[in-house]
């Protein structure tokens, strides 16, 4: 019998919205939320923050930075600790306090796997290998992750996932939980798929014909995929496995649902054996979408640290068929400037990790602290956005973006939108040239530090919307008597431009300098005649 805490009837007094929902149009991409598009402003918790003694740590850091959404896990060990007997305790505290904090919530489902291991299983799944089977490696061993060839697995699994949607259908017709992720970074290291005998038999068949569409490749798995063939076949049945698990939830409450992967190298084909094999990795997004047509979409977790490597990732999962998410990314401070590109690329989230204040800190990926410049950085973005969040969504869903974040070698950025050349310059004061020999100054405190970015929508075709900090921006034009009219300070109102100032002279003489403050500029060009 399913467990709940004395609020429940108070949480089900709430009217029912609109279910969430992806739209995909002409390669572009909204997450509609009661309604109407709805940008992730997100936070994820740490792992082990799924319990109610522990959400008062997490709820004042969200409120500090401005998330509009919290990324938490519930693990199946509490939801089933003991087999047949389910216990969704937690989930309606969570879902009473994110109501009362004013927050949505996507729901992190850590089951089968967890960062590739079966951690968050329960303690009679962990102790009946036999029952529920480790992958083998290619000498007979156990492998410490659990197959995707296991059909009892699957089945228990999914029971125990279908009863926290059940609870969701029941308790929450408001929708608090806006987003599910069935399980959480898939796969395996150091083996790159299971090599016992169902395994082995299913491996000398020919590829699948849903996979052969979408590929173009035929024949058996080696012939298919050569040296990554270990690697492909695993992705397609963990896939599938997932996608199984997905279609069974969707059945009772049909919420969006993606998945999220252990990234590999951003350019390169990883060597089999030392990436997450059978994750939702780059370079196997198709082999993902023929096998799990249930994910609505796949997500990069990001801890790279290198710029040039991040952008890579935005650019590999923002395609027309995925809508670009990036559910994790380390949360110290120099991370916070790509959630600019993220929403240049039509990004409908965005979610630094370790994001509470339970004393745990993941460095050297993230945070070695979680101080006030660390946290400032990304509430900066995330406050400036946040006071248009419905506005940006719906622009970027029809209309063109794009953004950037400073680069680890302070180059300037630039693009071409509707005509005018965008130019984002790091490290300038907010008077003046850098470059100036004749009017002495010290570098200005942020030039060296890796912060800033810039994220412009162009709204029409002679405005434009801006938002950034610690970045210069230039509009510039080969037009004849092409020029920019007005820089508006503002906000909207119901879908309407608001103006709060116009900036001119000295805001004005030396680009648009946005740096501490979380501003909101719509620029109007035009063209004398």
């Amino acid at each position: 019998m399913a467990l709940a805490s004395a609020t429940t009837v108070a949480a089900q007094a709430g009217p029912a919205t609109e279910l969430p929902r992806l739209e995909t149009r002409n390669g572009r991409h909204a997450f509609i939320v009661d309604g109407a598009p709805y940008l992730m402003l997100a936070a994820q918790a740490n792992n082990s923050s799924n319990y109610p003694a522990m959400l008062a740590e997490v709820w004042p850091t969200l409120d500090r930075i401005n998330a509009n959404t919290l990324e938490i896990p519930i693990a199946w060990q509490q939801v089933e600790p003991v087999e047949g007997q389910f216990d969704l305790s937690f989930l309606q505290v969570l879902l009473d306090q994110a109501r009362a904090h004013d927050k949505r919530i996507v729901l992190l489902w850590f089951g089968t796997w967890k960062n590739t291991s079966y951690a968050y299983t329960p303690d009679w799944v962990k102790l009946n290998p036999g029952r529920f089977p480790r992958m083998k490696t290619r000498d007979g061993k156990d492998h410490g992750v659990l197959s995707a060839h296991g059909e009892q697995t699957l089945a228990a699994d999914t029971r125990a996932f279908v009863k926290v949607m059940e609870y969701l259908r029941d308790h929450d017709q408001q929708n608090t939980v806006i987003l599910v992720q069935p399980q959480n970074e898939t796969g395996s290291y150091r083996n790159p798929r299971d090599f016992g005998p169902t395994g082995n038999r299913l491996f000398a068949q020919q590829i699948p014909a849903a996979l052969a569409r979408k590929t173009g490749k035929s024949g058996t798995w080696s012939q298919a995929f050569g040296a990554q063939a270990d690697r492909a076949f695993n992705t397609w049945y963990v896939a599938s496995y997932v996608n199984a698990m997905a279609v069974a939830g969707k059945k009772v409450k049909p919420l969006p649902m993606y998945v999220n992967a252990s990234l590999a190298g951003p350019s390169n084909v990883p060597d089999p054996d030392g990436v997450a094999s059978g994750g939702p990795q780059q370079d196997v997004l198709d082999i993902w979408k023929a096998a799990a047509p249930a994910i609505d979409f796949q997500a990069p977790d990001i801890y790279d640290r290198k710029s040039e490597n991040i952008v890579q990732y935005l650019d590999k999962y923002a395609r027309p068929d995925n809508a670009l998410m990036v559910p994790e990314i380390g949360n110290g401070k120099e991370f916070a400037r790509f959630f600019y590109p993220t929403i240049g690329l039509g990004g409908i989230g965005f979610g630094p990790f370790g994001m509470d204040d339970t004393g745990y800190f993941n460095y050297p990926l993230g945070s070695d602290r979680l101080d006030k410049e660390t946290l400032d950085a990304f509430a900066l973005p995330y406050r400036a956005v946040g006071s248009i969040m419905r506005d940006w969504a719906r622009i970027a869903a029809t209309r063109p973006t794009w953004g950037a974040a400073k680069p680890d070698d302070g180059a300037a950025v630039s693009t071409v939108l509707g005509g005018w050349k965008i130019t984002g310059s790091w490290g300038e004061w907010q008077f003046g040239n850098k470059e100036w020999t004749w009017l002495k100054s010290e570098p200005a405190p942020w030039a060296s530090q890796p912060i800033g970015g810039l994220a412009v929508a162009q709204m029409s075709d002679t405005e434009f919307l801006l938002v950034g900090d610690h970045v210069r921006v230039r509009f510039e034009s080969e037009t004849p008597g092409a020029m920019v009219l007005r820089i508006e300070e503002g906000s909207f109102a119901e879908g309407k431009w608001v103006m709060k100032r116009v900036w001119n002279g000295d805001q004005t003489d030396y680009g648009i300098n946005l740096i501490d403050r979380p501003q909101v500029l719509k620029i109007t060009t035009g063209r004398a005649r």
